[in-house]
């Protein structure tokens, strides 16, 4: 079994070189010998504590009995080490205990946790998306019970959506409110798919659940938002248990909770800002969380290819054209499916951190940056995943037989990577957030803007296809034939992703120079540059191609003739 080494060095110049870290005013004291500093420690953390119980907590998996989950053999222990470093503070308000660290290096140190152990680094995602909604609109008083505990990590947090006949669609949201007269809240319903809706590492965890009230408005303008811990103010249980836990193709290690609202009298629950808002908070959480998925796509690609990479040095098999016996590394197919995944995962890795460092910008009060925030959301998650599937699956492929036998370690990765193209909502409805809120919403303005600063990096033809597929889907757009625009949106994001991630290849080209990286990085780094722009980005002309000659194929189709 190979061991994951975080890629601390390609991380530095990313971070120092490519996405302008140092731009920023809350990263002056943070120089180059400080970042790595950063980067050593977590990485250590990432090495040997996390990585070594991945394997099996895929195999042992978590036990249920009467509501309380016992984790894998180690993950509790793992984040005791985890809390005790100050790990789950890293990007956190320091008003309430966080060490107010740039999202962009909080995204590097996360890429760690996610690939030493996507299982383990779900629980510290979750709670940051329930730390960043209760402090973006719940009341002063809810700041003051929750957020230092959940940003020490002594408490975990959850996000509870999900129900049976409610996936994506919100609005079918079903999960009783009910006024109780003393500002609380009783909830009622059940909740599905809740990741680490229990487990052991904490006594308490603080879900964060939509529901509707009584007199709510239909749709998703009548849901709210409540807070529901496990433990109460006074020390009491509260109304929820977990009832089930699901039995999943990968993550196993992860609980996935079955969670139960309300079966003794109605679980306690305060409201999260204003009633019927719940959507639009929510969205706070979903936001980050999009980016946060997209990263985890990038991190167990990382890990599926140096497991890869170490199987191919070290297996004996075949021979070269030049007929010598050799490792399969030498062999062209798999030299190039290496580079395949080399490229794919340092192109997103680039693009991923620079979506991270415009939320730190737009944090600061900066709209362009909002704009450049929402117009790369969809990207960074829907690329990202699916290059992550596409890399894991690639990972199996260079073991050949011995991939599809689990001891080798190589299903892991895929299995686990199966998940991230779906949840946080589907690539699908992340193509249609690209087509329609971030390209026709406002005219194109984002999309042109970032077309026009990556115009300065000679890209080759596919830049003008992309820049022709935009025009094509703002013209579709203006003539309201939305239809035909959703049957291509898929497409255009993997065109206008190709494209992006090229244009941060061409960004560390230009950069490589001056950077100070030793030559044998630089060497390496070239020969992965020149794989993208040969091999990838001539990828984009196709799906550019199927934009604007496509849709009539989907769109004219009979549902009857599948």
């Amino acid at each position: 079994m190979s061991t994951y080494h975080p890629p601390v060095k390609d991380m530095a110049f990313i971070l120092n070189h490519i996405v302008g870290l140092h731009d920023l005013p809350q990263a002056a004291d943070l120089d180059a010998a400080t970042i790595d500093a950063v980067l050593e420690e977590a990485g250590k953390l990432a090495h040997d504590v996390l990585d070594p119980i991945n394997k099996g907590g895929d195999e042992a998996g978590n036990t249920l009995k009467d509501g309380v989950v016992t984790t894998a053999p180690g993950f509790k222990e793992a984040y005791a080490q985890f809390r005790e470093g100050g790990w789950n503070a890293v990007p956190f308000n320091p008003d309430h205990g966080g060490q107010g660290l740039p999202w962009a290096l909080a995204f590097a140190v996360q890429e760690m946790w996610q690939a030493a152990n996507l299982s383990f680094g779900l629980c510290p995602l979750l709670t940051q998306g329930a730390v960043e909604a209760i402090e973006a609109h719940g009341s002063s008083e809810l700041k003051a019970d929750y957020l230092e505990k959940m940003i020490s990590g002594e408490w975990t947090g959850t996000m509870n959506l999900t129900e049976p006949q409610a996936g994506s669609d919100l609005a079918a949201v079903k999960t009783k409110a009910e006024r109780v007269g003393d500002g609380t809240y009783k909830i009622f319903g059940q909740k599905i798919f809740i990741t680490y809706g229990e487990h052991d590492f904490t006594d308490n965890i603080i879900h964060l659940v939509l529901a509707r009230l009584p007199d709510a408005p239909e749709g998703v303008k009548g849901i709210s938002l409540f807070v529901v811990p496990k433990i109460l103010k006074d020390g009491t249980r509260n109304d929820v248990i977990c009832t089930g836990i699901e039995h999943k193709i990968g993550i196993h290690a992860s609980p996935t909770c079955t969670m139960q609202y309300g079966d003794s009298g109605g679980a306690t629950g305060y409201v999260v800002g204003q009633e019927n808002e719940g959507l639009k908070y929510m969205f706070t959480m979903m936001n980050m969380a999009r980016l946060c998925v997209g990263l985890q796509g990038v991190a167990v690609a990382e890990r599926a290819y140096q497991h890869a990479l170490a199987y191919a040095r070290d297996r004996v098999q075949g021979k070269p054209l030049d007929g010598s016996g050799a490792t399969i590394i030498h062999h062209p197919d798999v030299k190039r499916m290496l580079l395949s995944m080399k490229a794919q995962i340092e192109g997103a890795r680039a693009l991923t951190y620079a979506a991270a460092l415009a939320v730190d910008k737009a944090n600061a009060g900066d709209a362009a940056a909002q704009a450049r925030v929402d117009l790369l959301t969809p990207i960074v998650k829907a690329w990202s995943t699916d290059m992550g599937v596409e890399v894991a699956s690639t990972g199996v492929q260079i073991h050949g037989g011995m991939g599809f036998i689990e001891e080798t370690g190589a299903a892991q990765y895929y299995r686990d990577a199966r998940i991230l193209p779906i949840y946080e909502g589907t690539n699908g409805i992340q193509a249609n957030d690209l087509v329609f809120r971030k390209i026709l919403r406002d005219g194109g303005a984002a999309a042109q803007a970032w077309l026009e600063e990556i115009a300065a990096y000679d890209l080759g033809p596919s830049f003008k296809a992309v820049q022709d597929a935009t025009a094509w889907v703002l013209k579709a757009g203006k003539v309201n034939d939305l239809s035909t625009v959703a049957a291509v949106a898929v497409p255009y994001l993997r065109a206008f992703s190709i494209l992006s991630c090229g244009a941060m290849m061409a960004k560390a080209r230009a950069a490589l120079p001056a950077s100070g990286m030793d030559a044998d990085f630089i060497k390496a780094k070239t020969a992965t540059i020149d794989f993208y722009m040969a091999h990838i980005m001539p990828q984009a002309l196709g799906q550019a191609e199927i934009v604007m000659n496509g849709a009539a194929s989907v769109k004219d189709v009979d549902p009857a003739l599948l």
